[in-house]
């Protein structure tokens, strides 16, 4: 899970339960999600990366900065 990019699907942040979607064993699964950052907040579509897992559905995220040459 860790390392994982997903979608918001739910938004996240302070004091909600958010919700993205992970590809998942060949699907595409929702999760409970919560910021990394407890100020974060990422609205529905935002692109963002898993950076904890605590099974079986949580999953900690902050948003999805690609690389740039």
């Amino acid at each position: 899970m860790i390392g994982s990019r997903g979608r918001v699907t739910g938004t996240v942040g302070p004091g909600l339960i958010g919700e993205v979607l992970l590809s998942v064993r060949g699907g595409t699964e929702a999760f409970y999600a919560y910021p990394a950052d407890p100020d974060a907040s990422f609205a529905v579509g935002t692109p963002v990366l898993v950076v904890d897992f605590e099974p079986p559905r949580t999953v900690y995220v902050e948003r999805w900065q690609p690389l740039r040459a």
